[in-house]
């Protein structure tokens, strides 16, 4: 015997109705007991998500701070690199005003050497 039941269409149409309830009651007891799992899922996802966001924060706020250190370290270096080319030029400066007034020194002694010879030439000739 191989179906002893009558299978006539209200019966093929109870049979799924009742199939899809016990498929939809499966459903909703599966989810309800699932809930509290689900629930904390979504708070461990959360939290997680909320660590590396706060990681990634501290991330640029170090890449923040190491481009400022970095920034002010070419300011100083520069800063001095112009303190030195402005003390080379202030010594270069002193060292030509120092030479123009040996220059300067030294021509006016020869012009008085040269004015004494020339006094002492013309006093020997009067």
């Amino acid at each position: 015997m191989k179906n002893a039941r009558n299978n006539e269409l209200s019966d093929r149409r109870s049979a799924a109705a009742e199939a899809k309830a016990a498929l939809l009651n499966a459903y909703r007891s599966a989810k309800d007991s699932a809930e509290p799992t689900r629930l904390a899922k979504q708070a461990e996802r959360q939290a997680i998500a909320a660590a590396r966001e706060e990681r990634r924060a501290q991330r640029e706020r170090v890449k923040l701070e190491e481009l400022e250190r970095a920034q002010a370290a070419e300011a100083e270096r520069q800063a001095a690199a112009e303190a030195a080319a402005r003390a080379d030029a202030d010594a270069r400066e002193a060292a030509d005003k120092d030479r123009i007034a040996r220059v300067i020194a030294d021509e006016a002694a020869r012009k008085a050497e040269r004015d004494l010879r020339y006094a002492n030439r013309k006093a020997r000739k009067s």
